[in-house]
């Protein structure tokens, strides 16, 4: 898979189903924590995903969170999920996603990073050979690095979006016959 391209792409993390994580072949989720699960730097998690994460646990699917903060960030945000985490993953470099598989039990190739940045997340989890889900941010972050990192988002998201109408339009019409 090339580097910046995602397995699947949604517009929020409650919209991922354990039907989803079936068809791309994950059973584990390495969750990011800003603009995923809350809005950046935000303590109070967006609304449904503590349910949703109560949901997939219950769905049988391991969770961890795992992020590039720091544990006074992670770790209480954790806590509302009741959730394991590392934090200053160092992502994109792939051995925190190493870890997280591991402590998830699942081979790589059946654990997914979930988050919203294609330069950290996305392209952290294609160096570690796992699968990747691409958000779209929750709220706009003001600092120049991610205005930056946003720009030159732009075509990669681009691309990704009109490959999944591809896809779409290939599974409408298989299921037409």
């Amino acid at each position: 898979m090339p580097l910046f391209l995602p397995t699947a792409a949604v517009e929020k993390v409650t919209d991922i189903t354990p039907e989803l994580l079936k068809t791309i072949g994950a059973r584990a989720i390495i969750l990011d924590v800003d603009n995923t699960l809350a809005t950046h730097g935000s303590p109070v998690p967006l609304e449904g995903t503590v349910e949703w994460v109560h949901a997939m646990r219950k769905a049988g699917i391991e969770v961890v969170i795992m992020s590039n903060n720091f544990e006074n960030r992670v770790a209480p945000f954790a806590e509302k999920y009741d959730l394991p985490f590392l934090c200053v993953a160092l992502k994109p470099l792939p051995f925190a996603y190493w870890k997280a598989a591991h402590f998830l039990k699942v081979p790589r190739r059946e654990a997914v990073a979930v988050g919203d940045q294609i330069f950290t997340d996305v392209m952290g989890a294609n160096l570690a050979f796992m699968k990747s889900i691409l958000l779209e941010p929750s709220d706009p972050e003001t600092s120049l690095s991610f205005r930056v990192r946003r720009k030159l988002e732009v075509p990669l998201r681009q691309k990704i979006a009109r490959r999944q109408e591809k896809k779409r339009k290939k599974t409408d019409r298989s299921g037409e016959e």
